[in-house]
């Protein structure tokens, strides 16, 4: 994996997935995110893998006084689309994905500790397009939040024409007809961007104080891989580039997939489909100072899957595990986490 000062270089601002703990504010409008100045993440402790996202912090209250403040925890930007697959724990079709979890208030199966002791986190979700709050709209019309799943399908079925019409002009779905041996059907597509953030309050005393979320995060991805330039095709090259750019991609990388490349009609696949996580660490930056031990792993889950994403001085520890560590950490603040996870498609069966 390539090394890059992600501190200081400029790079793609990718769309969030996870996040990073931070200070806010419930205003008029939902959580405002804001800085404080008074508590430090003394470490963090970072493991993502496709089913699990575990992360630990130490936070240091420096002043000499107990602080009481709302702490938030911004959740998957999870954008509806036609184009590709997005796993979200609740859905659960995409390839064996793990047990769904039925809870509509807590999708992904949130949980969180503070000294260790549970705490209720609420959950604030929102949709957008264009960056409109449409949430208001889909409620008075009786569609779930959730651009996937076959409650917000049947919701959208039993709009009327005129409704439809509305929301596709507004850029939230398209629709199309399909004839799987029935006579014509219509499908209405989500376009829209669910947006979520669990928050709670907590009073930190000085000192130290201990905070753990575990979660399943929301994957998105392909049903193939999508990214090897073709030589003269300027949009495969493209697309190339901005994986490159994103996840940092490195020739070793595309070396092993065509090395794999199954060609056939004049066809050329690939045996992987593609995964996309992310994780907003740059909400870290809303604490005092920088991040004074910051610990990433991510797990591919497999040996026979790839992994890919940009780091500083990453060092694979285990036959599926790879590993950067840092000090006087300062996230980025200009891009996120981004991994692309390649599964092997005899996995996915």
């Amino acid at each position: 994996m390539r090394v890059y000062a992600t501190a200081t270089i400029a790079l793609m601002l990718a769309a969030p997935a996870v996040g990073n703990d931070t200070m806010a504010q419930l205003g008029t409008g939902g959580l405002v995110f804001v800085t404080n100045e008074q508590i430090r993440m003394a470490s963090e402790d970072l493991y993502i893998s496709p089913t699990e996202v575990r992360v630990t912090y130490e936070f240091e209250n420096t002043s000499e006084e107990d602080q009481h403040i709302l702490v938030a925890f911004p959740m998957p930007d999870i954008q509806g689309s036609g184009d590709f697959m997005v796993d979200v724990p609740i859905q659960n079709a995409n390839y064996g994905s793990a047990d769904p979890i039925e809870d509509p208030d807590n999708l992904f199966g949130f949980a969180t500790t503070f000294n260790d002791v549970p705490v209720e986190a609420e959950l604030h979700q929102y949709v957008f397009n264009n960056n409109i709050d449409y949430t208001k709209l889909l409620k008075n019309l009786g569609v779930p939040l959730e651009p996937f799943g076959q409650a917000t399908s049947d919701a959208l079925a039993g709009l009327d024409a005129d409704d439809v019409q509305n929301l596709t002009r507004l850029g939230l779905v398209f629709s199309y007809e399909f004839d799987a041996g029935n006579g014509a059907e219509m499908d209405i597509v989500p376009l829209w961007t669910l947006r979520s953030t669990y928050s709670w309050e907590a009073t930190f005393k000085p000192g130290i104080s201990d905070v753990v979320h575990t979660y399943r995060p929301s994957v998105g991805g392909t049903v193939a891989t999508t990214f090897v330039p073709k030589q003269g095709d300027a949009d495969s090259e493209q697309r190339y580039a901005e994986y490159v750019k994103k996840y940092c991609v490195e020739d070793n990388l595309l070396s092993t997939l065509r090395k794999q490349a199954i060609t056939e009609d004049g066809w050329t696949n690939y045996p992987y489909y593609e995964n996309w996580i992310s994780y907003i660490w740059s909400t870290g930056n809303n604490w005092s100072g920088s991040i004074g031990k910051f610990t990433l792993t991510v797990d591919k889950g497999s040996t026979d899957n790839l992994v890919s994403f940009c780091g500083e001085d990453v060092k694979k520890i285990g036959p599926t595990t790879f590993q950067m560590t840092a000090t006087d950490w300062w996230p980025p603040y200009d891009r996120e986490l981004e991994i692309l996870l390649l599964k092997k498609v005899e996995e996915a069966e």
